[in-house]
């Protein structure tokens, strides 16, 4: 009997969100639709940028966002990830905990420093432009594991923007390890342009010798695979796990399974902000799959949940527009 649908592993940033202008991105010289790692001095100019503007503050970190995500929806979720002895620290941890979500946090004293934390910026045309301090998550390692909710999981997850940090690198392997020999699905998502082109060596030890889930989006993929020819994307990338879900935004999803590929439609919205649709989509898909649902029918829900959350400002959905979610895929099921 498996005690977690998922066990995951990531950064945890608190995330101060923002609405500005292709001008003020370009005033900041902040790479536009991609995550950047910034030190604290950086972070500070932005600040200075932006002191006249307010944020919406939440929860936030990749994999973060796909356990809440999953717990939303009712399964049970475990996130490996370090905080800071400060007031962000004590907000992430109360957030997970909020969200029905076990940690490693409420077993561990939070050491001194900052916790990490991401400036999001969301242009218009509802694209997002990330600025990551990562403070303590910088400094997560092995000590994070919980083996033995490892091994009580039904899939393990690690975020890929973990190819960048070399002890979260090191300890999502070594997590993977553990996954591995009890026979535990592994997950995990290519994140960002940026890693792929600066950190690939590190996706590709998270990869290994194959996934059974791996989530992308076309960008993601075309940048992996260097070309822009879909075909040519789905034959590549269809190699690195059992189930590929390559998420295309309005045009929806593509599952590949092998040589056999399924379109699933996305949710008919206007589009807001961008901002955890990747998350949100990995969180949906891995709560119906580890609650018996098919692929296509785990694809529908996450794409109806994506929908939502881009519809909308910030990277979270609340408990009862989750619910509403979850009603729908149900009439869907049932229809």
């Amino acid at each position: 009997m498996k005690t977690y649908d998922l066990y995951a592993i990531g950064n945890a940033l608190v995330d101060s969100e923002y609405e500005v202008s292709d001008s003020q991105l370009q005033a900041m010289g902040v790479d536009k639709r991609h995550m950047t790692l910034i030190d604290s001095a950086r972070r500070s100019e932005l600040l200075g940028h932006l002191q006249a503007s307010t944020s919406r503050r939440t929860g936030g970190g990749s994999a973060g966002n796909t356990v809440v995500a999953l717990a939303q929806l009712g399964g049970k979720a475990f996130y490996s990830c370090r905080v800071a002895d400060d007031e962000l620290g004590a907000f992430y941890t109360q957030d997970l905990i909020a969200n029905g979500v076990a940690t490693n946090l409420t077993h561990t004293p939070p050491a001194p420093g900052q916790t990490g934390s991401c400036m999001v910026m969301v242009t218009p045309d509802a694209e997002r432009s990330m600025s990551t301090f990562l403070g303590a998550t910088a400094d997560l390692d092995h000590t994070a594991l919980h083996e033995q909710d490892i091994v009580s999981a039904k899939i393990y997850y690690m975020e890929g923007y973990l190819a960048a940090s070399p002890t979260g690198l090191q300890a999502a392997l070594q997590g993977r390890q553990i996954a591995h020999d009890a026979g535990v699905a592994l997950a995990t998502t290519l994140s960002d342009v940026s890693m792929i082109n600066f950190c690939r060596p590190g996706l590709d030890a998270i990869i290994g010798q194959g996934l059974d889930y791996l989530f992308c989006n076309e960008e993601e993929a075309q940048v992996w695979c260097g070309s822009q020819d879909l075909q040519l994307i789905c034959q590549q990338i269809s190699q690195l796990a059992r189930t590929v879900c390559l998420t295309r935004g309005p045009l929806g999803c593509v599952l590949l399974e092998g040589a056999q590929q399924t379109t699933v439609p996305a949710a008919p919205v206007k589009a807001l902000d961008t901002n955890g649709a990747g998350d949100m989509f990995a969180g949906a898909f891995l709560y119906a799959v580890t609650h018996g649902h098919s692929h296509a029918q785990a694809a529908w829900l996450a794409n109806q949940a994506a929908g939502q959350v881009v519809s909308q400002y910030g990277n979270r959905l609340t408990r009862e527009t989750m619910g509403s979610i979850k009603t729908r895929f149900g009439a869907h099921v049932a229809g």
